[in-house]
């Protein structure tokens, strides 16, 4: 067991427990902290337990006696991966729209882990049992390039390039609106979004996030194709982003207005990823092409013109 303690502030006072804590720790969700208040024993407000209505008070002392987290099993599963490159230091894949890249609860099968534990048996462990290799991520709906680590050193190298932004990620993606300039830069920084831990959002004292971006073809005035350039990697951030400035990613179901394509998720692919091979130190660049539907839908899009 792990205790955390947390001292509600004015700026949180008069919300419900459940949501005061999801709020102030992004680690656990509002149905777990419901869950672990009806259980009892685990939350506790001033030395005495509460009833998940229970409205925080300033200066109201919570403790949580953290549970130890349930063991989750990584399965290998014999999936259907599109391997671009592969040597004894790294692998390239091209994840498909839809697969999400490592267990989590809800998701324990299917991952692009699974498939990865099933194709080699040699992977970095340095993000732990659920995400062997992982080194960077993209989100379920995207499509595209992820490199993996497969053992320690590479997966220290890669993370470095990462942090020193030395990695090449170029993004493809169909926003919504007119974007009359060629080309962009946005400098905003991205967090948690305050009111919804489910979303990021541009906040004041977020993580540092830049990304470029430059217009490859224009729609009728109604929708336009860019390249996005990553110069940092936060969760969502071309997403944020370009919703930030105005043009919201079509068919995103976070970030996009209701009424949009319906393309099972946001049109975005990673389709360049290039970075520096952990041993022969030689840059190394890959490139896929859209997938189908995104074709299929540039194409549409110019018919109706």
């Amino acid at each position: 067991m792990t205790i955390v303690t947390y001292t509600i502030d004015e700026e949180i006072a008069g919300e419900r427990i459940d949501k005061a804590l999801s709020t102030l720790s992004a680690e656990w969700s509002r149905s777990q902290i419901s869950s672990w208040i009806t259980d009892g024993g685990v939350i506790t407000v001033n030395g005495e337990e509460v009833k998940s209505k229970y409205k925080v008070k300033n200066g109201d002392v919570i403790e949580i006696d953290v549970p130890e987290p349930e063991p989750l099993e990584v399965i290998p599963e014999d999936l259907d991966l599109e391997i671009i490159y592969e040597d004894a230091d790294v692998l390239v894949v091209n994840k498909p729209k839809g697969m999400v890249v490592h267990p989590a609860p809800g998701h324990a099968t299917g991952t692009l882990v699974n498939g990865l534990m099933y194709h080699c048996k040699d992977l970095s462990g340095i993000n732990g049992v659920m995400r062997p290799g992982i080194v960077h991520r993209i989100d379920k709906d995207t499509s595209g390039l992820l490199m993996v680590a497969k053992n320690d050193n590479a997966h220290h190298s890669l993370v470095e390039q990462l942090v020193n932004k030395t990695v090449t990620r170029k993004y493809t993606a169909l926003v919504h609106g007119h974007i009359a300039h060629d080309k962009g830069t946005i400098d905003a920084p991205i967090a948690r979004d305050p009111k919804d831990r489910q979303k990021q959002a541009i906040v004041d004292k977020g993580k540092h996030a830049v990304t470029h971006f430059h217009v490859k073809e224009r729609f009728g005035g109604i929708y336009t194709l860019v390249e996005c350039i990553l110069e940092t990697g936060r969760t969502h951030q071309i997403r944020v982003h370009m919703n930030y400035i105005g043009y919201p990613l079509v068919g995103d179901p976070k970030y996009g207005p209701k009424k949009t394509i319906d393309f099972g998720g946001q049109v975005l692919h990673a389709g360049v990823l290039g970075f520096v091979h952990p041993t022969s130190n030689e840059y190394m660049e890959f490139e896929v092409p859209l997938p189908d539907d995104f074709v299929e839908l540039l194409e549409t899009l110019r018919k109706e013109g």
